[in-house]
């Protein structure tokens, strides 16, 4: 790196690159300005929103495995251990989702219960009544929640995440975090939060609900106010609501305020009790129970105390949103797709084990195994993105770059591996009934994936382009100069446009350089299974930053509308992420003890997510238009072929038997199901340990079956019950081999329903031919 500086600034004093005259200076600075277009104050706000973390070193090819070992890792404390273990667990019991989702609300007691245990208020400081927990526990929470019912998650959820007691917390006037923070905090208000209007979805910034500055009477006075006419949908909690939290448009036609006319988005407070205010007609977000709906106002008048923050914040409303938005889409959603990984694995892998085909347990045939190996890697990766996010959140970051890959990937992993574990449950994952552990979350998988901005817009918008400009040392100052009308501008254009080709030669020799010798990519690590990975992770990330230069040169303001090809450089820093995320876990997360256990897990997730990036990168370059960069980039990264890690038949061997095992690392990245007597889960639990309880005494059955000491019956039962007679087996060990049987039996019926499909409660048992395993 060092030569390369050099050979920059030998180019510049030498060469003459940079010994332009001023005209030619400000001709180059013109041509730029043509070229690309000018940040909207909406870009700029989203822009300055939020923190720059590890995404930084990774978009500049230099990783920082340094900062990445000193994050504090994530523990529950006391308090919040002791809520999961007792409200959580109480709430989990009181659940039952087949009920929730065949009646028109959610169970009154539910909410009640909500209320009393400030369920509502995770993110509220203890002064004003709330729980004040950690973005870790209140992932926890929420992903716990969610294994059972994605209702009940979503109403914790939202209060939770972006909404007025975020809002309030950090741009609240004393008076009303005084008076709404301990109401938000016991239930006493409901909050909800309106953004999205019919004519703005992903266009927040487009919103065309408006306030117009005027004079109005509130309590009996004439007061300064704004008089608000507004329609908005998809607002969550909106039908029971309380409390309205709006986000619109403010002008000042008559210069009340004594500026401009338009002061841009802002945000405001209002009582559902306040006059025009209506809140209540319901959606039906794919059946599933949460309350969601709209709300609208024509001309309706309210006081300038009723701003969030008060006057002196009208405008700054789009600032806010952002902010508090980047925090909250690292946390919430995440959850819910992490919750969606664990609830397949578990349901999955004790499925695979207790159900039988062809005389074998499903889980030996090869076809399933592939399926059960990736969701079981997928999965170790989901919690590792999971917690190491949720870190950084609680060292008090907002990183909004890292908090998009969060949302985007680990809602996407959550769908993808819930059609692999439908795949597996086959039958049983198509009935609905209490029984049935994934079909909850199959339907609701969807609601993640589009709330909080759709994963489209996430991906081929946000992170690359959020990141591109947040993560370039020297870009936005750049841009800013090249759009200046200041005396300087020219001066300062220079200075960042050498300094930018300085950055760029660099990264390209540091490119070159790994890859011509990717054993001189640096490793720190103690542990020989992750120092190939570490390494891994370098040279990516080194021809990442490479990439993303010729980009911006050869492409310039075009790049924004490139979408397909930035949202590839976006997908290349997201599985890095993903890589640093396994890598610290299994690093800090396990056990020396548990490392054997949980080896299979981090190489397929970390391989997984490095594939997945060198991907990403052959096809920017198969892709990208301009011929000779492509070619020149190629030879300059030397990227001919695949270099990375394969996932291999015997890894996925190995990893899906390690899945169908019944150990304290697979209990420790399924931790947030919670069975709870008499549910699917619990069904599935019961019969999967009665099975391992029993392996020693199967594999002797089976062995008198070949030896033709026993005979086989035409239904399991029988079977024991020959061996028994055969003296093969005790009665002792008959009785336990009955009791995992009559286990297996009722794992692996489904509910059944009579002709107007009321439930049946105790039908009768299935009575498939079995053989032991």
């Amino acid at each position: 790196m060092h030569r390369a500086i050099d050979l920059t600034r030998f180019l510049c004093r030498n060469v003459g690159i940079f010994n332009w005259s001023d005209e030619l200076v400000m001709s180059l600075r013109t041509q730029f300005r043509k070229v690309l277009p000018s940040i909207s104050i909406t870009e700029q706000e989203a822009l300055d929103a939020g923190d720059v973390w590890l995404e930084g070193s990774i978009y500049q090819g230099k990783p920082d495995f340094s900062a990445l070992r000193a994050v504090p890792e994530a523990t529950l404390s006391a308090e919040e251990q002791a809520f999961i273990d007792g409200p959580v667990k109480e709430l989990m019991a009181m659940i039952d989702d087949s009920v929730i989702q065949n009646s028109k609300h959610l169970p009154e007691h539910i909410l009640d219960f909500l209320k009393k245990e400030r369920f509502f208020s995770l993110i509220i400081p203890k002064s004003y009544g709330g729980r004040e927990f950690s973005p870790y526990a209140n992932s926890t929470i929420v992903g716990t929640i969610a294994t059972k019912s994605s209702a009940v998650a979503v109403t914790v959820m939202v209060p939770n995440s972006l909404g007025p007691g975020e809002l309030l917390m950090h741009y609240g006037t004393e008076e009303q975090r005084a008076h709404y923070l301990p109401r938000l905090a016991n239930g006493t208000d409901i909050p909800c939060f309106a953004l999205t209007s019919p004519e703005a979805g992903s266009d927040a910034g487009g919103i065309p609900d408006q306030g117009i500055v005027t004079k109005g009477m509130h309590n009996g006075e004439e007061v300064l106010g704004l008089e608000i006419t507004w329609d908005k949908r998809y607002i969550t909690l909106a039908p029971i609501a309380t409390v309205l939290g709006l986000a619109f448009k403010v002008f000042d036609p008559e210069s009340l305020l004594g500026g401009k006319e338009e002061l841009g988005i802002t945000c405001a407070l209002i009582p559902k009790s306040h006059p025009g205010v209506e809140l209540g007609n319901r959606h039906d977000p794919m059946g599933i129970r949460f309350y969601n709906g709209t709300t609208r106002g024509n001309k309706v008048f309210i006081p300038m105390e009723f701003i969030i923050g008060g006057q002196k914040n009208i405008g700054r409303g789009w600032q806010m949103l952002v902010s508090c938005l980047g925090a909250g889409r690292g946390i919430s959603l995440p959850a819910l797709g992490v919750s969606t990984s664990q609830v397949a694995l578990k349901s999955a892998s004790e499925y695979a084990a207790v159900r039988e085909q062809f005389g074998l347990s499903i889980g030996q045939f090869e076809g399933i195994q592939e399926k059960l190996a990736d969701i079981a890697g997928k999965t170790y990766l989901q919690e590792s993105m999971r917690v190491l996010t949720t870190e950084g959140l609680g060292m008090g970051l907002k990183p909004s770059v890292v908090t998009a890959i969060a949302k985007y990937h680990m809602t996407e992993i959550g769908r993808d591996v819930l059609d692999s574990a439908m795949d597996i449950l086959a039958g049983k994952a198509i009935q609905n009934g209490p029984q049935n552990t994934l079909a909850s979350g199959y339907v609701a998988q969807p609601i993640a994936i589009t709330v909080e901005g759709a994963n489209i817009l996430t991906r081929n918008l946000m992170i690359f382009g959020q990141g591109v400009m947040r993560c370039h040392p020297h870009l936005q100052e750049m841009v800013e100069a090249i759009h200046s009308e200041e005396a300087d501008a020219d001066k300062k254009f220079n200075k960042k446009f050498r300094q930018t080709v300085g950055y760029g030669i660099s990264n390209g020799l540091r490119a070159f350089g790994l890859g011509l010798m990717p054993f001189m990519a640096g490793s720190q690590s103690s542990l020989s299974e992750v120092r190939p990975y570490e390494k891994a992770v370098m040279q990516l990330s080194s021809r990442l930053a490479l990439f993303a230069d010729f980009s911006l040169l050869v492409l310039g303001g075009k790049l924004k509308q490139a979408e397909m090809l930035s949202a590839r450089l976006g997908d290349v820093m997201s599985y890095l992420y993903a890589a640093m995320a396994s890598i610290k876990y299994y690093e800090q997360k396990v056990s020396e003890s548990e490392r054997a256990q949980a080896a299979p897990y981090f190489h397929y997730a970390t391989r997984w997510a490095l594939q997945n990036a060198e991907n990403a990168l052959h096809k920017f370059l198969d892709n990208f238009p301009a011929s000779f960069a492509r070619k020149f980039l190629r030879v300059a990264t030397l990227q001919f072929s695949h270099r990375m890690a394969k996932i291999d038949d015997n890894l996925i061997r190995e990893l899906a038997a390690a899945a169908q095992q019944d150990t304290t690392f697979k209990s420790q990245i399924t931790k947030l199901v919670k069975p709870t007597a008499g549910d699917g889960h619990d069904i599935n639990e019961q019969a999967y340990k009665a099975k391992m309880a029993c392996l020693d005494l199967l594999k002797v059955l089976k062995k008198a079956l070949r030896s033709k000491q026993v005979k086989s019956g035409v239904r399991f039962a029988d079977t024991l019950d020959n061996a028994l007679a055969a003296n093969v087996i005790t009665s002792e060990q008959y009785a336990k081999l009955i009791d995992y049987n009559k286990k297996r039996e009722k794992a692996i019926r489904v509910d059944e329903f009579d002709f107007d499909l009321n439930l049946i409660d105790d039908c009768p048992l299935n009575t498939d031919i079995q053989q032991a395993s």
